[in-house]
């Protein structure tokens, strides 16, 4: 803050003279409230964003088209927990220092009360190549990898080409890489039937290849318990002179690699709860605030997890705007939800909840008289309103 010094006189009465103050004097300082920081007395506000895999999403179900909401988010909460198909957007990604990358069956254990997530520094990531992948796609993916560490200094530490087709060599192969606490995986999948790449690229149907790619992942996950995502290897695609935006980051190169490897090498180490005590730092379920998604995504392990809470149940936010193929909406679980038509309606929200505001008491005529709860039986008698004459 500026400092406030007198240095001119100002206008009095006839015959009165305002003295100015002594040069040697220490003029007072004068403080905003802002200036302390709006959290020093309270813990960390984190939301989890979720936008399921291979669902057709409306916002999330393309090249890293859910990225956008993920960046609004992390400017209004103090961590974000997300995952790859929400952060990833193939040769394009945005660092966001408080937000934890964390993969799909990893954020739902972590759901689940069963795993804790621990923020890291720096991962050392390996890379795992499909031996189905042509000579020349390799070479791609290996030269993106170089640029990678020596353009963003990513720790990519060492890679295998598995000695069979990745799908059924993927668990003896990661034995291999043991010098890595995060995993790339890059496997070669068959060219798409070129209706269904169309209709992607023009920004409808699904994507058919997340679900695949999923599974992937969340086999690595579930039997190494390490950060891991993948990126399909594909032959490059006829140019296309009319190509929806939210497909377009697919088309900047010949690699999905540079999201993943940004992703990874920072992504939170998976804890077992039942390993013993945890770390200091770890975050738990419990610590989770709101969870956002869509509105008819609600299906999920991760989400029923969350919802069942008895104590410290996070605020559920569902997005109607952000439509899939799925039908699970929160009324078919018996899920208590805040409904928003969209996602500026749902960062608007979260803003309230982490003020400690009811979000229900910015809506017109929302809030109605506050009702008497009747009173608790206690030891199976009932709690007489009268007070005791022995106190």
């Amino acid at each position: 803050m500026g400092l406030l010094t007198n240095t001119l006189p100002f206008p009095s009465a006839p015959g009165r003279h305002l003295r100015r103050r002594p040069p040697h004097s220490r003029p007072g300082r004068i403080f905003c409230s802002n200036c302390f920081p709006a959290t020093k007395f309270k813990r960390a506000y984190t939301s989890v964003m979720i936008v399921p895999t291979g669902i057709g999403a409306s916002i999330g179900g393309f090249a890293g088209d859910a990225l956008p909401v993920a960046r609004a988010l992390a400017s209004v909460v103090d961590c974000l927990i997300s995952h790859p198909n929400v952060l990833n957007a193939a040769m394009l990604y945005w660092p966001m220092p408080n937000v934890l990358y964390v993969e799909g069956h990893a954020l739902d254990r972590f759901a689940e009360g069963l795993w804790a997530l621990k923020p890291v520094h720096q991962n050392k990531v390996g890379l795992v190549l499909d031996a189905a992948m042509e000579d020349e796609l390799r070479i791609h993916q290996l030269q993106v990898v170089d640029a990678t560490r020596a353009s963003l200094g990513l720790p990519v530490v060492e890679y295998i080409v598995t000695d069979a087709p990745l799908q059924s060599f993927l668990p003896m192969a990661l034995l291999t890489l043991s010098s890595v606490n995060a995993i790339a995986v890059v496997a070669r999948f068959p060219d798409d039937d070129i209706q269904d790449v169309d209709d992607y690229r023009q920004g409808m149907g699904i994507d058919v290849l997340a679900g695949v790619e999923a599974i992937i992942s969340h086999l690595v996950v579930k039997e190494f318990q390490i950060p891991c995502a993948h990126a399909p290897a594909l032959s490059p695609l006829p140019l296309s002179k009319s190509l929806c935006p939210k497909s377009a980051a697919e088309e900047i190169g010949y690699t999905f690699l540079p999201c993943v490897l940004a992703g990874l090498s920072n992504a939170p180490q998976y804890i077992v709860k039942s390993s013993g005590s945890l770390e200091m730092g770890c975050i738990l379920a419990s610590d989770v605030d709101s969870v956002i998604l869509p509105a008819d995504a609600c299906g999920g392990d991760g989400v029923l997890a969350f919802a069942k809470y008895q104590q410290n149940k996070p605020l559920i936010i569902t997005v109607e705007e952000n439509e899939t193929v799925l039908h699970d909406t929160p009324d078919k679980f018996g899920i208590e939800a805040v409904k928003v038509s969209n996602y500026w309606e749902a960062i608007g929200v979260i803003a309230a909840h982490k003020a400690g505001i009811d979000p229900i008491s910015l809506r017109r005529n929302r809030i109605s008289n506050i009702q008497r709860t009747p009173a608790i039986p206690f030891n199976g008698y009932a709690v007489s309103s009268a007070r005791s004459s022995v106190d």
